[in-house]
């Protein structure tokens, strides 16, 4: 008697969690689509997480048990942002060394964890994390679609990259080189195409490549091409038989216009982006990923700090310095900007100063929130579910009290996240 009465309790319990609540805003303006006026006193109905309907004016109802009622009557409301190229498991600094012989695999997750929710309420609820340890990034990001712990959506990239290149491990004894070095390092076409397979085997939901050098490789091995034509195409080619997207780390020009010629499908960072790389970009519709915010990281801690080895704080100066300019020439030349920071490098949380160094290049603000959003979404494959505020749509918003066309800083103070119709911040 008492296990059918638990049982009844149970099936009770199921059908009121299964009663979806539905969720009611109040946006005193709402900037549903960027690139778009945004609205004055739109209210936007929530239900299961997706966005209902937005009706004109502040609809007026009686509120109900299962209704929650969200007021930003004074906010400016707009979709959740994203960014396109973060490092969730680490963050640059003085301890680096140390935290990679003393901190576990397990307490680097715990890290993790505390990262992406920095990252979270900072108002970015989706981000493509480019280069990690890869089992405990796709460990974190099903933990996240689980709803276990509070994190933006991640897409997650597997990494491919050539010995010796950027990829590889560089700045320690060849003894701990020998140790670290995984499966993810190839030479070669034939192999590079296995490693990109191994990658989506494993769990990636994109291939991450390194077409150059880079800054941060502790070896003075420049930032032009390393990775060979042939280990491109057989990359790019391996991961879209399997239906997968290919980004690609590339500094100077002869790199980019090799990785591009591949068929990748974004270049991070594109620092020295010249006409033949502009018309490439436009000829395959590629995205540039500029991470203005780690060039500016990088060149205030080499020149206030010995953080950095010499061989990185010498192409930290250089890079660092020239992104800006040559970010501008590409936007101004067509090219399609996808948001992106480099976080892991910066600080986590402060994704939004990447929003006001794009600000000061020259960059009007709505495009720049027409990067974070709509060309992100379409980046990632996820333009039906992310991007605008429409019905069908996941109900990732965000909030703030000033509008960020008028004043792009006003991404450094977000009052209200939400991310699937779960509110994470309401200050």
């Amino acid at each position: 008697m008492i296990n059918k009465i638990a049982c009844i309790l149970s099936l009770c319990l199921l059908s009121h969690l299964a009663h979806a609540e539905t969720t009611v805003i109040y946006a005193g303006q709402l900037l549903a689509v960027p690139g778009e006026t945004p609205l004055k006193n739109q209210t936007v109905f929530i239900k299961d997480g997706v966005i209902e309907k937005i009706t004109d004016g502040f609809v007026e109802f009686k509120q109900a048990d299962d209704m929650n009622l969200i007021q930003l009557r004074d906010a400016f409301v707009m979709p959740g942002l994203m960014d396109m190229h973060v490092h969730l498991q680490g963050e640059l600094g003085p301890d680096n060394d140390k935290d990679a012989l003393k901190m576990s695999a397990q307490l680097k997750g715990m890290r993790t964890v505390h990262f992406g929710r920095k990252t979270l309420l900072a108002g970015f609820t989706t981000v493509r994390d480019v280069g990690s340890d890869s089992q405990y990034m796709y460990a974190y990001r099903d933990a996240v679609n689980n709803g276990w712990v509070s994190g933006p959506r991640v897409i997650a990239a597997g990494g491919v990259g050539i010995t010796g290149g950027h990829a590889d491990v560089s700045g320690i004894k060849p003894e701990l080189m020998e140790f670290y070095t995984d499966k993810s390092i190839c030479d070669g076409p034939y192999d590079c195409r296995r490693a990109a397979r191994d990658a989506i085997k494993y769990g990636a939901d994109l291939i991450k490549i390194t077409s150059t050098g880079g800054v941060m490789t502790d070896r003075a091995t420049g930032t032009g091409q390393q990775m060979e034509m042939d280990e491109l195409k057989e990359v790019v080619r391996a991961a879209e038989r399997m239906g997968k997207k290919v980004a690609s780390h590339a500094h100077h020009e002869d790199g980019i216009i090799a990785a591009l010629e591949a068929g990748v499908h974004s270049i991070e960072h594109g620092t020295y982006t010249g006409k033949e790389a502009i018309r490439l970009f436009k000829k395959t519709g590629a995205y540039l990923v500029p991470t203005l915010l780690a060039g500016d990281t990088v060149v205030k801690i080499a020149k206030n700090t010995n953080i950095l080895p010499p061989a990185v704080a010498a192409k930290a100066i250089k890079v660092g310095s020239d992104m800006q300019g040559n970010f501008i020439k590409a936007y101004r030349a067509g090219v399609n900007i996808a948001f992106g920071t480099d976080s892991g490098i910066s600080q986590h949380g402060t994704n939004a100063d990447e929003a006001v160094l794009m600000s000061q290049a020259g960059m009007p603000n709505a495009e720049i929130l027409v990067s974070a959003t709509i060309n992100a979404a379409d980046l990632i494959g996820m333009s039906d579910q992310l991007g605008t505020l429409e019905p069908g749509k996941q109900a990732d918003i965000i909030a703030m009290k000033v509008s960020p066309i008028k004043d792009i800083t006003a991404l450094k103070n977000i009052t209200f996240v939400m991310k699937g119709g779960h509110v994470h911040k309401h200050q």
